[in-house]
């Protein structure tokens, strides 16, 4: 069974924690599917560092053997609507031999637009069955954009299957037009071994941390739509734990001057610390060292770190939006609506006192395991390739 998947969502060898719940993924389909994964990088990535793009493939093999990488040219700032086949066309112009004589069984498109667009064209253009992975943004927010909507609810309606990480992505997916028989939903997993209950000593020793502070975590992109910085604003008002309390923050992106200002003027920017960009490989220290974790997202689909805290016993402080719900009971974290500064402070409040059953938390965890999520993906794709075959 040979697979092509097309994606933005994987590593370079310059940003080696990108996608990592593809990454997760991909491996292990690997080890049961001739895969390749064909992945697009930016052209200001690729023009910012040539030299790097250039070893592009033979770096990133040494790491993923089954990865290649092409530039995704496109208009800057305007035209967004041409995209989809701005992809198409990069696709098509750098790597036609591969995609002509890959003898492929089934096409993968992960990330609703313009990735899944454009590899739902190249699979009817060959003449072979696709499927769609939808993630969070892809939904959340280009189904709100007419152009965008138009072209990934075609994608669906010709695909064999769409990936879904959650009801509620499915839902969306669903009120959009799309047929509810081809929409399956796929939770992510977490990988158990790597993420599990950890010396809270030895991880706040190695971070440099106090072992008695309470320390507050935040993993992932530095945006405004991750409700980062809310989550500062309402770190800057949680009076019952006084002046102790610790911020850390685990990752890079646009927002981080910003978070930075906010802290500074709040008067708490001694106490918020930037880790940077964190390898997924040391993550599990930063959840042991931490008394929770806090995602204020205003929209998601499923945030594997949830899945991850959780796994490692930590309790999770989280905007009701995306699957978080489905995943996250009473017993393991705190529920807020988006936009409610004076809810979240609370809950931040409460959860830094109350008591956690945290072996409960990681054991109920564990049932969102990658083997159960690669056997679901593993048949989708099986019968898309049988359903190929009959017609």
């Amino acid at each position: 069974m040979k697979l092509l998947i097309v994606t933005n969502l994987f590593g370079y060898p310059w940003a080696p924690a990108r996608g990592t719940f593809n990454q997760q993924q991909f491996e292990r389909l690997a080890r049961h599917l001739d895969l390749t994964v064909l992945t697009a990088v930016p052209w200001p990535d690729a023009v910012r560092r040539p030299l790097q793009y250039i070893s592009a493939a033979k770096e990133g093999r040494r790491r993923w053997p089954y990865v290649d990488y092409f530039i995704y040219w496109y208009p800057p700032g305007f035209a967004r609507f041409t995209h989809g086949w701005c992809f198409l066309a990069s696709l098509l112009l750098q790597r036609p031999w591969m995609l002509w004589r890959g003898g492929w069984d089934v096409l993968l498109g992960s990330w609703g637009f313009p990735d899944a667009v454009a590899t739902g064209a190249v699979a009817r253009w060959l003449g072979r069955p696709y499927l769609m992975k939808v993630h969070g943004t892809d939904v959340n927010d280009y189904l709100k954009m007419p152009d965008r909507r138009r072209a990934i609810i075609k994608a669906a309606g010709g695909s064999q299957g769409v990936l879904c990480p959650s009801d509620a992505i499915g839902d969306q997916l669903r009120m959009a037009g799309v047929d509810p028989a081809r929409l399956h939903v796929v939770r992510n997993g977490v990988d158990t071994r790597r993420f599990q209950p950890g010396s809270k000593v030895d991880a706040r020793r190695a971070l440099g941390l106090d072992a008695t502070d309470p320390v507050i975590l935040f993993v992932g992109n530095l945006k405004v739509a991750k409700g980062c910085l809310d989550l500062v604003d309402a770190f800057a008002s949680l009076d019952r734990v006084g002046d102790r309390a610790v911020l850390l923050v685990a990752g890079t992106g646009q927002a981080q001057a910003e978070m930075q200002r906010r802290a500074e003027v709040h008067g708490v920017g001694h106490r918020v610390r930037f880790l940077g960009s964190v390898d997924h490989e040391q993550i599990p220290i930063c959840y042991a060292a931490a008394d929770l974790l806090c995602l204020p997202s205003h929209a998601e689909g499923l945030p594997n770190v949830v899945l991850e805290a959780m796994a490692c016993g930590l309790p999770v402080v989280a905007t009701q939006v995306g699957g978080v719900a489905e995943v996250l009971p009473s017993f393991a974290g705190v529920l807020v609506p988006v936009g409610q500064p004076a809810d979240l402070v609370a809950a931040l409040c409460g959860a830094l006192t109350r008591p956690w059953d945290r072996e409960r938390i990681s054991v109920w965890a564990r049932r969102f395991d990658w083997e159960t999520n690669v056997s679901a993906v593993r048949a989708l794709i099986e019968r898309a390739a049988q359903q190929a075959r009959v017609a």
